[in-house]
């Protein structure tokens, strides 16, 4: 898969010499959080990220009136406030090598270009929702995590047995431990019997690591309301 098939496509940009307000409103209105910054030319030349502009904004703390800081935020311009140094790939640009950019690089989104222009905005959440696509999140299926270290044939051999079992691939994933000799795999399995499987798996001598049976759904959350309970004062 390819960057192109998962970013936003003619992202929405803003000129360099738009002021504070005009960014942050482009900002709300598309509720978007990253805008690429464009010169009169329509060059690329830099990224405004909201928190950059809510940092930008005088605290609620200061001395200034209300007149005073619209004044300030009225003077200042996009230029001052973006990230110059921006990072692009390439429309055909491997999804997992933008992915290994953005975490090596510790940026949140990256910038598309095709034929040298801006085609595209590829965020952390577009990465991170195509990484549950891949391993099946949320979907009703038996979890096996095995070992496939011992060499070559435990694949197949797996995947023979889920067959026999009646059972279907979802998804495979494959992951290296801390000694990159060594791998695991997830697999995501539908429509075979849980004992009968596992069974089959340990007689072909394949080391099962962790089963999770999430044939009524995936997991729910557990979720802790801090609002709901108010700190007690003496």
């Amino acid at each position: 898969m390819q960057v192109k098939n998962r970013m936003t496509p003619d992202p929405v940009t803003v000129a360099e010499e738009a002021t504070f307000d005009e960014a942050l409103h482009l900002l709300k209105e598309n509720r978007i959080r990253r805008l690429p910054v464009v010169s009169k030319g329509g060059q690329l030349v830099g990224i405004v990220v909201e928190k950059d502009l809510l940092s930008a904004s005088p605290s609620r703390a200061t001395s200034l009136s209300v007149f005073e800081v619209h004044y300030l935020l009225a003077k200042l311009k996009v230029k001052d406030v973006m990230i110059k140094r921006v990072y692009t790939v390439a429309d055909d640009c491997p999804l997992e090598e933008a992915a290994r950019i953005m975490v090596e690089q510790k940026i949140g989104c990256l910038l598309i270009t095709s034929g040298g222009r801006l085609a595209g905005i590829i965020t952390e959440t577009d990465i991170f929702k195509t990484f549950v696509e891949i391993l099946g999140g949320g979907q009703s299926v038996l979890r096996l995590t095995l070992d496939v270290t011992e060499g070559k044939g435990v694949l197949a051999a797996i995947a023979n047995e889920i067959v026999r079992n009646g059972g279907n691939i979802l998804t495979l994933a494959t992951f290296f431990c801390k000694d990159e000799s060594e791998r695991i795999i997830t697999v995501k399995v539908t429509d075979a019997a849980k004992e009968p499987l596992l069974e089959g798996l340990k007689a072909q001598g394949i080391r099962v690591l962790n089963v999770i049976d999430m044939t009524n759904g995936g997991y729910t959350p557990q979720v802790v309301d801090g609002m709901a309970h108010p700190s007690v004062r003496a």
